[in-house]
């Protein structure tokens, strides 16, 4: 049956509300979990340092999963798919809410991982196959919100339903969530699959798998006090042969699970490597800067939380400029101009200290979280603004792989500079802030090698998204 044109951009956009909704129940799971595992591990009859397990569970099943599901879409169909993970995702919050240990727990966390390394790479191919080139910004931007709302929203929402409820109640408020959105998903996605039905490559989806989980495990590692490094360094090591093992085999296999075609697309290839660095170096920031506020400047936990609520609420206020600004400047001068203000704005960070007015250290938490929200639009629509349709399913699974490659290791990264910062002589003197502030100045420089890769774009890269008129001309 023919949709009425009228009708498809009020469909693409309330699919682009689903799929977000869906994002930020995941994203908000994933971060509400640490103000809560103090009361968990007292239920658990534990400590808290042992319910890491659960949390490090769920971070490498997504990694192990995520490459096997542009293969699950398009073989069972993108609809069923993104419906079954929501289900699977909310029987596996509840089963969090009544876990009794820490195995119990650990499991539950494992099955909401492999919920969500479906949920979140499905549910963007979903928009990504029904939006319309010139709608593609927006739906991005729509996508966007979740990633960048939920890591900061995350740790005071978690202390607030601990303290006034039970930590139980962070994994049950997903059960209505969930219902809802499996409704609407069986409702407003429209059924399909890929006919071609290409076998399932076994053999590269253990490498991949493997790969992402050892990196990120080893990252975990390398950035954890007290951690040994050897144990780290072989798991370095492990990936990276499994990754050069993944790549041989996604060049010469004929159906490889993880296709490298969309590399061959400039615009998509910079938003993997620049990309890569930008994302790494802005996610450090809601891990470093209540360590910075609580640790370097002796402010209570309460006072570091509304802190912080002023970098995801400049996260949320620049959301609706993000698109108008890529229209009037195009791709690669908002790379670039943002690139410049992100990197400062993480700089500016080393300068806070006792001694710094409250309303400044807000005008910068404001700037940077603005720089975040616009650095993760431009980057998530440009990666898919100039690939043919055959291109974007490949395409969305090395995202995804990046993505959550991309926030594992921001905070292994923050931990790792931090922990480097320590053992120089610049901060070890007896300012507690001292280490903090010189780890901002170094994540600030490291944010700015992200520049030649953007620098590399045509000025109309992304134009028929951007609609940037004057790209062409230049």
């Amino acid at each position: 049956m023919q949709t009425s044109p009228s009708f498809v951009p009020q469909r693409s956009t309330l699919v682009a509300l689903l799929v977000a909704g869906a994002f930020f129940m995941e994203n908000l799971d994933g971060t509400v979990i640490a103000t809560a595992l103090p009361q968990m591990a007292k239920s658990f009859g534990t400590t808290p340092g042992s319910l890491a397990i659960g949390m490090t569970a769920y971070l490498l099943t997504v990694a192990v999963f995520i490459p096997a599901s542009g293969w699950v879409a398009d073989r069972y169909g993108a609809r069923p798919v993104f419906a079954s993970a929501v289900a699977l995702f909310t029987i596996a919050s509840i089963l969090c809410g009544l876990s009794i240990d820490t195995l119990t727990f650990t499991l539950a966390r494992i099955l909401q991982g492999a919920a969500g390394a479906l949920m979140t790479p499905v549910g963007r191919l979903v928009v990504l196959r029904g939006t319309a080139k010139q709608d593609l910004m927006r739906a991005i931007a729509t996508l966007t919100w979740p990633a960048l709302t939920a890591p900061v929203l995350g740790p005071p929402l978690g202390g607030f339903i601990t303290t006034v409820a039970s930590w139980r109640w962070i994994f049950f408020i997903n059960v209505p969530i969930g219902i809802m959105g499996l409704g609407l998903a069986l409702r407003l996605i429209e059924a399909g699959r890929d006919e071609a039905r290409r076998p399932f490559d076994a053999l590269g989806f253990v490498l991949n798998g493997s790969c992402l989980a050892s990196l990120l495990y080893a990252l975990e590692r390398f950035g954890q006090t007290g951690g040994d490094w050897r144990i780290a360094s072989l798991f370095l090591i492990a990936s990276l042969t499994l990754g050069t093992l993944a790549l041989r085999r996604a060049r010469t296999h004929p159906h490889p699970l993880v296709s490298l075609e969309a590399f061959r697309v400039p615009s998509f290839r910079v938003t993997m490597d620049g990309g890569l660095i930008a994302r790494i170096t802005i996610s450090t920031m809601p891990f470093l800067l209540p360590l910075l506020f609580q640790v370097g400047l002796g402010r209570d936990a309460f006072t570091s939380g509304l802190l912080v609520l002023w970098y995801g609420a400049a996260n949320l206020a620049i959301k609706p400029l993000t698109t108008p600004i890529l229209r009037r400047f195009g791709f690669r001068t908002v790379l670039l101009a943002n690139t410049v203000i992100s990197a400062s704005s993480i700089a500016a960070c080393a300068m806070i200290d006792r001694s710094i007015p409250i309303a400044v250290i807000v005008l910068v938490l404001m700037v940077a979280g603005a720089s975040r929200s616009m650095q993760f639009t431009a980057l998530n629509t440009l990666a898919f603004a100039e690939l043919e349709p055959g291109q974007t399913g490949p395409a969305n699974t090395l995202f995804n792989m990046a993505f959550q490659l991309a926030l594992g290791m921001g905070v292994a990264f923050g931990a790792i500079v931090l922990r480097i910062a320590e053992a120089l002589p610049a901060g070890q003197g007896a300012d507690p802030s001292g280490p903090f502030r010189l780890c901002f100045a170094i994540i600030g420089l490291v944010a700015l090698t992200a520049l030649p890769a953007f620098a590399r774009l045509r000025r109309d890269a992304g134009q028929a998204v951007s609609q940037h008129r004057a790209a062409a001309t230049r």
